[in-house]
């Protein structure tokens, strides 16, 4: 039985557009009126991966609400390398974490949908389809969402997956060199003075810690501290114990072991799949039509690891034939010389 599964997401593919009108045909959408408050509603077109268009945050909008290209409206924009836009989808993956490398699940999702945001219900899929009890999930740093970790966790599934450091003005203390007290509550700075609980934000469900201005202006330390006209402040999220339990993990061998096992098995089956299988761009267009393409790409690269498993091993010809030795059926007997 499969104890270990990986979730990953490929980097983006992307249709093959018409050549004269792939960059500027678009076709404006009515922009949408801020919704009112409510739970999150179903998908909008009630088609599998396809993204909610109900569900925003305050009155930001993703270019894809209101800008749509008529020769594929399911591909979305998305940011590339070289700083500009272009139509793609998202491929995700989810691999057996075994030797043979056996690609269970892989979806594929417009570019506005983000790589972390599928991996739970690919996990839980994966589980159902192919009746799993993984012990652990291994992911890149995209995937160490708090969102995901708790689920994982909660699940009784260890999540073996980086943690995103996110934004830090160099020459400024980071939030790991504040110890945590949980006798008193209290945060304490590298120069020994203590941040106590202030206020907690239910809506980002974190709570507030922050040093007395006081203390903090004739610190030694301020100019490494803050830049701020306030004292120093120390967001813990309800959820930290969570990612506290994470971090143990990456001081553990079956942590380092699973990373390591990721980039050297799971990866090079994504350049495989661009390179070698015409992954890298989409021959048909839709939603739906691209996801079977998908399909039949990781079948065919499912389909090259099955004679390994049965026994036919490696041949240094693609067919297997070149090289092999037949045992003769009857003893040849020497001619006389």
């Amino acid at each position: 039985m499969t104890r270990e599964v990986v979730t990953t997401t490929t980097p983006t593919t992307t249709t093959r557009p018409r050549r004269r009108r792939c960059r500027l045909n678009w076709r404006r959408r009515p922009r949408p009126t801020p919704p009112p408050l409510r739970p999150r509603a179903p998908t909008g077109s009630g088609r599998p991966a396809s993204p909610d268009r109900d569900a925003t945050s305050g009155h930001d909008r993703r270019p894809a609400d209101f800008r749509v290209s008529p020769t594929d409206p399911d591909a979305s924009p998305r940011w590339q390398t070289t700083g500009r836009t272009h139509l793609g989808f998202h491929d995700h993956d989810v691999v057996d974490g075994g030797k043979a490398r056996i690609g269970l699940s892989a979806p594929v999702t417009p570019a506005e949908v983000m790589e972390n945001q599928p991996m739970q219900d690919l996990l839980w899929r994966v589980c159902f389809r192919w009746k799993l009890r993984p012990r652990q999930v291994t992911g890149d740093t995209t995937d160490g969402t708090l969102e995901n970790i708790v689920a994982v966790e909660d699940a009784g599934i260890r999540a073996y997956v980086p943690l995103p450091s996110g934004p830090h003005p160099p020459g400024i203390f980071r939030r790991d060199e504040f110890a945590y007290d949980p006798a008193s509550d209290s945060y304490r700075c590298p120069g020994d003075q203590v941040l106590t609980f202030r206020n907690a934000k239910a809506g980002e469900r974190v709570r507030v810690y922050q040093a007395e201005a006081a203390t903090c202006q004739g610190c030694a330390l301020r100019p490494r501290c803050t830049t701020g006209a306030s004292s120093r402040r120390i967001h813990r999220s309800y959820d930290e114990a969570y990612l506290e339990r994470v971090r143990e993990y990456h001081a553990t061998p079956a942590d380092q072991k699973a990373i390591r096992k990721r980039q050297v098995w799971v990866e090079p089956l994504f350049a495989e799949a661009k390179d070698w299988h015409g992954l890298r761009r989409f021959r048909l267009r839709g939603l739906e039509k691209v996801n079977g393409e998908a399909l039949l790409v990781a079948a065919g690269q499912n389909l090259k690891r099955l004679p390994s498993k049965r026994g036919w091993g490696r041949r240094p010809w693609p067919s297997g034939a070149a090289g092999v030795v037949l045992p003769a059926t009857q003893p040849v007997a020497a001619s006389p010389g």
